[in-house]
C-alpha cells in the first residue's frame, strides 16, 4: 500500500495493557479500525515471535477490510514473513538500510527521531515516514522525554517525508500540536485505555484532522 501524508492522519499503536483477555484487544483493534484509524502499528514488546506473528496474522485482515495500513513494530523478518505493509524501527533497532534490504523497495519504513539531526538522517537514509516524540510526557514509554514542540516544527521544516507525533496525545491537548507541520498524530491510550474506543477514536480523527490542516502538508 503506497504511503501518503492522509494515511498519516491517525496512528494507532496498540498496547494489551488495557485488554482483558486477545478476544477482548482484538475487539477494541476492530473498533478503531472501523471509527477513524489510518495506519495501525502492532506492538509486541513483550510478546515471543509465535504470539506477535499470530496476533499480526489476525489483525492483518482486519486492516485490509478498512484499508488501513499494517505496520510492525521493530521486527523486520516479522513484517516480511507476513507480509506487512511496513515496520517502524527505533534509532537503536535494525538500520534502515538492512530493513530496506530484507522488506524491500515496496514496504514502508517509519523511524522515530527526537531531533533534526536524526530526523534528517532517517530521510537521507531511506525512511518513508517519522514519528517524533515525546510529544508530551507519556506514561506507555517511561524512558521518554518530552521535546519541545519547537523542536516537532524544526523537523517538519527539515524534512520532505511524512511526520507524526507521538507521546502522551490525548483528546484534551493534540490541538496545542497545530501549526507545526505535522502530518498527523499517533496514540496509544487515548484509544486502548478509553471505555468507547470506537468515540474515541472518532473524536481524536476530527481532531487530527485539524492538526494536518493547519500545516503546510494537506
Amino acid at each position: 500500500m503506497k504511503l501518503t501524508s492522509k494515511n498519516m492522519r491517525l496512528y494507532a499503536v496498540s498496547d494489551r495493557a488495557w485488554s482483558r483477555d486477545d478476544e477482548d484487544f482484538l475487539s477494541k483493534v476492530d473498533e478503531c479500525l472501523k471509527s477513524g484509524v489510518t495506519i495501525f502499528q502492532l506492538r509486541e514488546k513483550n510478546s515471543d515471535y509465535e504470539h506477535f506473528k499470530s496476533r499480526a496474522l489476525a489483525i492483518k485482515p482486519m486492516c485490509r477490510r478498512y484499508g488501513v495500513i499494517f505496520i510492525i513494530n521493530d521486527n523486520v523478518q516479522l513484517a516480511k514473513d507476513i507480509d506487512a505493509d511496513g515496520v517502524h524501527i527505533g534509532q537503536d533497532d535494525e538500520s534502515i538500510a538492512q530493513a530496506r534490504k530484507i522488506l524491500g523497495d515496496e514496504k514502508i519504513i517509519g523511524v522515530s527521531a527526537h531531533n533534526v539531526e536524526e530526523a534528517v538522517a532517517a530521510e537521507s537514509a531511506g525512511a518513508d515516514y517519522l514519528g517524533c516524540g515525546a510529544a508530551f510526557v507519556t506514561t506507555t514509554k517511561t524512558d521518554a522525554g518530552a521535546i519541545k514542540h519547537e523542536t516537532l516544527k524544526d523537523i517538519t521544516n527539515a524534512v520532505n517525508i511524512p511526520v507524526i507525533a507521538i507521546g502522551g496525545i490525548t483528546d484534551s491537548n493534540i490541538l496545542t500540536l497545530c501549526d507545526l507541520g505535522l502530518d498527523g498524530v499517533a496514540v496509544v491510550s487515548a484509544i486502548f485505555a478509553q471505555d468507547d474506543v470506537a468515540a474515541a477514536t472518532a473524536g481524536l480523527r476530527q481532531k487530527a484532522e485539524q492538526v494536518a490542516k493547519s500545516t503546510r502538508k494537506i
